[in-house]
């Protein structure tokens, strides 16, 4: 990146405040599958309140007097846990806003269509609390059309299009959480809550790079931006498989068996059911729906995949540890990727503790980290 372009891209303040989103966006993610994990994403049921409060009651006794407590009773040793991830994510979001108004700060109207959407979404939030969905759905389709039609319009030069982009993508998760509450924990929806945090995290991650001008020059950049994309793929693939084996609780479909499930290489499965991605709204999902065979499914698509994902991960890491200047890279990669085969077959064999399944979470995290790093590093060499 040349001087001129440098100045004129970012704030001095611009990758502080990406790390910062970044190091928070990983806490979101990890907090959000240890809520997911032990069972709490259902503690809250009204939204974006907790039984009325915007913390959470402090005893059963606070609670029973709100329209939420009929829909569900309150665990106070759940509730936290949900409100709490609540109010990370929601903090987040405003690191992410203010990302958008500085990278937007140059263009024309540009803080406006931001400062204009963001207000849009804010007072959807009341009316949605007091049942006007219909008026409170549509105020957030219009904002979110103000930031996606502000991205077409600028380019990437300061990071607008991408920070109007990362704006957009974490209101959509607000309502993906929202969803999440509201219609009981639909396998489609938690699916797409993850990845869409996760998603965040990488467009975060990518502006921090950028901005702090960090590049990785490589003769071989072509080739190994090539490996990037499609391990990506795959990735994305795999952390989506393992976001619908939670949300149908299909972790433990083969028991405690590994490599084997059920006491079988093959047993009888049906891939049919297992991926109808919509089965209407109004089932409680809480502890999911589909039968043995449903699940087992599930559980060998995840497993298949994984293998497919860990030999490209080895390939590409030999890849890499043959190249200056990226073989700490490979070795990271190829470290992390034996880590998360070898918590995933804890996960089973120990049948699913906590602790582990929220590393299992984290582990994808760092391989996505390590992907995302690379693409947005590697660049050919300045002629």
């Amino acid at each position: 990146m040349n001087k001129a372009f440098k100045a004129a891209a970012y704030s001095k303040h611009f990758h502080r405040i990406a790390w910062l989103a970044i190091a928070l966006a990983t806490c979101v993610i990890v907090f959000g599958a240890f809520v997911r994990l032990s069972n709490a994403g259902l503690s809250c049921p009204d939204w974006p309140t907790c039984y009325g409060r915007a913390t959470w009651p402090g005893a059963t006794a606070d609670a029973v007097d709100h329209a939420a407590s009929a829909i569900r009773p309150f665990e106070s040793h759940k509730a936290w846990r949900e409100q709490v991830h609540r109010h990370l994510a929601a903090t987040l979001g405003l690191l992410v806003f203010a990302l958008a108004l500085l990278a937007a700060r140059k263009r024309r109207f540009g803080m406006a269509q931001v400062l204009a959407a963001a207000g849009l979404v804010a007072v959807a939030i009341p009316l949605y609390m007091h049942g006007e969905h219909v008026a409170a759905s549509a105020l957030a389709i219009l904002g979110e059309a103000v930031l996606l039609f502000a991205a077409l319009r600028w380019t990437n030069a300061d990071l607008a299009r991408v920070s109007a982009l990362t704006l957009a993508v974490i209101i959509f998760q607000a309502l993906l959480g929202m969803w999440t509450v509201t219609w009981l924990l639909k396998p489609i929806v938690v699916m797409g809550h993850l990845l869409g945090g996760l998603l965040t995290f990488s467009l975060l991650l990518w502006m921090a790079w950028k901005a702090t001008d960090a590049p990785i020059r490589s003769a071989d950049a072509p080739q190994l931006r090539r490996w990037l994309f499609v391990g990506l793929l795959l990735l994305g693939v795999q952390i989506a498989l393992g976001g619908w084996t939670s949300a149908n609780y299909a972790a433990l479909a083969c028991g405690n068996d590994f490599p084997t499930c059920v006491g079988q290489w093959w047993p009888r499965h049906d891939f049919g059911e297992a991926f109808v991605l919509w089965r209407g709204i109004g089932v409680d999902y809480e502890g999911g729906i589909l039968d043995g065979e449903a699940r087992i499914a599930i559980q060998l698509a995840h497993r298949l995949m994984a293998l497919v994902v860990f030999a490209y991960l080895l390939a590409f890491a030999a890849r890499l540890v043959r190249l200056p200047g990226v073989r700490s890279w490979g070795v990271f990669l190829l470290v992390m990727a034996v880590v998360q085969v070898a918590l995933g077959i804890a996960n089973v064999k120990l049948g699913l503790p906590l602790v582990v399944a929220v590393m299992h979470n984290a582990g994808a995290l760092l391989l996505l980290f390590g992907m995302v790093s690379l693409l947005a590093r590697i660049e050919a060499p300045e002629h």
